[in-house]
């Protein structure tokens, strides 16, 4: 579990691709005190496990299917990637809870400044809309933000010069590919709306007895 609260940029500088594995080296600084082998962490907003780490470096197994639904599948060396160690109890909630499960890949549609912020409009797959309420959390490769308006398949986010600054979004071009997480209450809400009434009677979880 995540706060979208980025703690670091790295930088992927090693992809060691075969039919059989994919693994994905990034060096970083702070975001490497007190981890460890076995510890999560998200990059560009999907939960990883470290399996090597050295003094300023660590590696990632990514699997088939990381790659299908984000853009880990689509990293270049030297690219530029969000980093978030996992919550832990005596973190501060800055942001919203994060679960590092990207559900889709969407595209930066414009970037536009409005004041001292930046409007980023983002599009998504339309089947994601139901996930989307103004003024709700949304995850944008791993930062927590908040949906400034949305249509029937964007959404728009305004977004502090510092946010911009201590994370990835500074090298963000219009048609980028962000990976997008939605936010976890909602999809909790809907599974608990669509589930069954014969499945409710059997395990007395039903809309009525909430």
């Amino acid at each position: 579990m995540f706060t979208g609260i980025i703690e670091e940029i790295g930088t992927v500088r090693a992809l060691n691709q075969s039919s059989a594995s994919w693994q994905m080296g990034i060096t970083a600084k702070s975001s490497l005190q007190d981890l460890a082998i076995g510890d999560s962490i998200s990059i560009n907003g999907a939960c990883h496990t470290i399996t090597k780490r050295g003094p300023a470096s660590f590696l990632v197994d990514v699997t088939p299917e990381t790659r299908r639904v984000s853009t880990l599948g689509r990293f270049k060396i030297n690219k530029k990637v969000n980093l978030e160690k996992a919550l832990t109890l005596a973190k501060p909630l800055g942001g919203h809870l994060v679960q590092g499960h990207v559900d889709t890949v969407g595209k930066i549609s414009s970037i536009r400044k409005q004041g001292n912020a930046s409007l980023f409009e983002i599009s998504f797959p339309a089947a994601f809309r139901k996930y989307v309420a103004v003024k709700g959390s949304i995850c944008i490769d791993g930062i927590s933000l908040t949906i400034a308006g949305c249509t029937q398949a964007s959404l728009t986010v305004s977004i502090i010069p510092h946010t911009v600054k201590a994370t990835t979004l500074q090298y963000n071009k219009v048609s980028d590919p962000v990976n997008i997480e939605f936010d976890i209450i909602a999809k909790y809400v809907e599974s608990l709306s669509c589930f069954g009434e014969s499945e409710a009677e059997k395990t007395g979880l039903g809309l009525a007895y909430l």
